[in-house]
């Protein structure tokens, strides 16, 4: 049962993750849309023009979106520059990406330019030479952004780790523990047994059990209608403590019968030469 729950824990974990991860993604592309309208509305305001449309913005692949103006208008590549390091720095996209300045008549590159984090990785030219009044649309590119990726993953690491740990100390918890369990009732055909309280209910009558008794119910309890070796009872019951028995576990398993017999469900049997078997039906 507690493996299905962990299991079923990490399987919220992964499904939330996998949610949040996409849910991600939607975000940071509607603010690259939002970051490269401003850069068109930017760029029609210097061409006087407040009235045309800077159309919806598409993201014609993965990374890659495409920015259309209603209107032609000319391009100061120096202005375009600075608009989009602007509006892309205050909307905290990836800063590793390309620029291209395509014409509509041809789908030829009118001027583009490569941007990378490191300042001397910029690749910037012809920053002065104005486009002449045509009808052009800009594409954006964003590149693989190791930074980026890192940034995302490490507090999902971070969460699994946490997971992992806490998985690990439930796990020590009921290494340690074993008998945790025992502090409630366990049913035996028609017995409730109380291992920490030594004794056996039946419809209100109280059955005690000596030590040695409760101990050795407790093992058949943890396997019911599996055999349980002479040298499995003896070790974990007198071996593990230094006391080395005789005849003792076939005294107990005697009154353990008497003590269970008002149960026809409940059987505790003698598997000859190899031990005993709790049977409950």
């Amino acid at each position: 049962m507690k493996k299905h729950c962990r299991f079923n824990l990490l399987l919220v974990v992964a499904i939330v993750l996998t949610s949040c991860a996409s849910k991600m993604q939607e975000t940071n592309s509607d603010t690259v849309k939002v970051a490269v309208r401003a850069v068109g509305h930017e760029l029609l305001l210097l061409q006087n023009d407040s009235t045309s449309l800077v159309l919806p913005i598409e993201e014609i692949d993965t990374g890659t979106y495409k920015l259309q103006f209603q209107n032609e208008l000319s391009i100061e590549p120096g202005f375009l520059v600075d608009a989009i390091t602007r509006n892309f720095k205050t909307a905290e996209l990836p800063s590793n990406y390309i620029i291209e300045v395509v014409q509509c008549s041809d789908d030829q590159i009118a001027y583009s330019y490569q941007m990378k984090r490191k300042k001397d990785s910029e690749i910037v030219p012809c920053g002065s030479r104005v486009l002449p009044k045509s009808c052009y649309l800009l594409l954006v590119k964003f590149q693989n952004n190791d930074e980026t990726i890192v940034s995302f993953w490490i507090p999902i690491a971070l969460l699994l780790i946490l997971i992992l740990i806490v998985l690990f100390i439930l796990k020590r918890r009921t290494v340690l523990k074993p008998k945790e369990h025992n502090d409630d009732r366990i049913k035996l055909g028609g017995f409730i047994f109380y291992p920490e309280q030594h004794k056996l209910v039946k419809q209100a009558v109280e059955i005690s059990l000596s030590k040695k008794e409760c101990e050795i119910l407790e093992i058949f309890s943890e396997k019911p209608n599996e055999i349980i070796s002479r040298e499995e009872l003896t070790k974990r019951i007198w071996e593990d403590n230094g006391v080395v028995v005789g005849r003792s576990l076939d005294t107990y398993i005697s009154k353990l019968r008497k003590k269970l017999q008002d149960d026809p469900n409940i059987k505790l049997t003698n598997v000859h030469g190899i031990g005993y078997k709790l049977e409950v039906s």
